[in-house]
């Protein structure tokens, strides 16, 4: 039998006009332009172009103490229609094309050819028979892109067999694959590091090299001490007390290449340039931050639709296809207002978040010295300009600053603190570079290892744990005291 219930309950919603900032807010410098054309092709009641009424112009002034400016219209205007009626065919916000902008243009990319390409080139001149260059073309193309075949040679064989019916052997597949081992770059085709660190030192044997011979004897009967560095068993299996002997030898493989592809693919992506959102100038020791006027679009209401919006308003008809077309208009203005606010508010709330930044890393901002970072989270901003954490982390995370000594993301800023033994908290920035200065200055012969960089640590007054060293360590890409060993 079914019953019948009442339940209260309270939800949140996000508004439109929320959920649009919250987007916006997300956007860094870089896509606000990509995403205000989106906004202008999809809505006509949106246009690009500065507001010259008096009201809006005093208001924009006032904002510009602000360090930003406010080019926002108002739907509430009184408009002369004549005075902004266009045809509709008009050119996109800022679009390739658009006047002699610099920016716009692209530097020209010089012709190259591809590994594959250059790879195919040196196969055809092998003069092989047919099944063989079938048999080296399968092998070139499943060549990867750093320069390896990692394959096997047997499922190679088959797949010739099945996808082409060509009847061979691995032996006659490992055959043609050492003549393409020969192509350049050098290296190309091995299986391994292994292989490919051997190939080159072929190419570099001319039988008179005592460096090149030691090299390829390491490579051949110690790889797995040479990848441990373990050099003094290297040493024993060499049967030589020399280390100068050995340490020759090494230095000549590590100057090797171990991605003999890399080097011969072209790149396919554009240089990505950082584009900073906030600007901050040290001016006899006064520190001035302004927005980047990419973040300050001119936008403002059409003022031809505000105008018909208004006609149809006053309009004695009430028939379903006006009321349509009020709707309509409507709809449009009040979406261009929406966005015009969000971008206004995007404005207020870059400018906030990174204001409190400034304040609270302010020693650092003077003089850009590390050690001057404060332990720094989301929490503190968060509390100093009473918005949510989760605000500040969407500014955060996507955003950067232009000081006078680079340009830093704002997540930079940003760390977690070391308690010291006076009791202080220092940021675990300074932490960090303090362990890497240790490492830099550490004996290559005996190098620290993560306990006695603890030790150290605790010495000079920083209550931390060795797994807390490891993590450091690990996050500045330094490898284990055994990885760093040199002779």
């Amino acid at each position: 039998m079914q019953k019948l219930g009442l339940n209260q309950s309270l939800q949140q919603k996000l508004s439109p006009q929320q959920i649009q900032f919250i987007k916006l807010l997300q956007v860094p410098t870089a896509e606000l332009e990509t995403r205000i054309e989106e906004e202008l092709e999809i809505n006509p009641a949106l246009e690009e172009g500065e507001d010259n009424e008096p009201e809006r112009a005093e208001e924009a002034d006032n904002n510009q103490e602000e360090d930003y400016s406010d080019t926002a219209g108002s739907a509430e205007e009184d408009v002369d229609i004549k005075d902004y009626l266009r045809d509709d065919d008009y050119s996109g916000y800022k679009m390739q094309g658009d006047g002699d902008d610099d920016e716009d243009r692209d530097m020209p990319l010089p012709m190259s050819t591809s590994l594959h390409e250059q790879l195919m080139d040196q196969l055809d001149f092998l003069g092989l028979t047919g099944n063989e260059y079938l048999i080296g073309k399968q092998l070139v193309g499943s060549i990867e892109s750093d320069g390896y075949i990692r394959r096997d040679l047997e499922a190679i064989a088959n797949d010739l067999a099945f996808s082409q019916a060509v009847e061979t052997t691995v032996e006659e597949v490992e055959s043609v694959l050492k003549k393409i081992q020969t192509f350049d770059p050098p290296g190309i085709a091995a299986r391994n590091l292994q292989e490919c660190l051997l190939l080159q030192l072929d190419r570099m044997d001319n039988g008179h090299d005592i460096d090149v011979a030691v090299a390829k004897k390491i490579i051949e009967e110690c790889y797995e001490e040479f990848t441990k560095k373990h050099y003094q068993k290297i040493q024993r299996k060499l049967d030589t007390e020399d280390e100068e002997f050995v340490r020759d030898a090494i230095d000549l493989i590590v100057k090797l290449n171990p991605k003999p592809g890399g080097s011969s693919a072209p790149s396919m992506v554009k240089n990505q340039f950082i584009i900073p959102d906030f600007i901050l100038t040290n001016t006899n020791g006064k520190l001035e931050l302004a927005l980047n006027s990419r973040n300050a679009p001119e936008l403002r209401i059409s003022r031809s639709y505000t105008d018909m919006f208004k006609a149809y308003d006053k309009s004695d008809k009430k028939d379903k296809k006006l009321k349509e077309a009020v709707s309509f208009v409507k709809q449009k203005l009040d979406a261009a207002k929406w966005f015009i606010d969000a971008i206004k508010q995007r404005q207020q709330t870059l400018l906030r978040t990174m204001r409190a930044i400034v304040d609270f890393q302010y020693d650092f901002f003077l003089e850009g010295d590390e050690t001057k970072l404060k332990p720094m989270i989301l929490k503190d901003i968060a509390s100093m300009i009473n918005m949510d954490i989760s605000t500040v982390s969407r500014v955060a995370s996507s955003k950067a600053v232009q000081t006078d000594f680079g340009i830093f993301p704002l997540k930079y800023f940003f760390s977690e603190g070391i308690a010291t033994d006076s009791g202080e908290e220092v940021s675990s920035r300074e932490v960090k570079q303090i362990i890497k200065d240790i490492i830099e200055s550490e004996d290559k012969d005996k190098p620290y290892s993560d306990d006695k960089l603890e030790k150290i640590l605790n010495d000079k007054g920083y209550n931390i744990a060795r797994r807390t060293v490891a993590k450091y360590r690990e996050q500045l890409n330094i490898p284990v005291a055994r990885l760093r060993k040199e002779l």
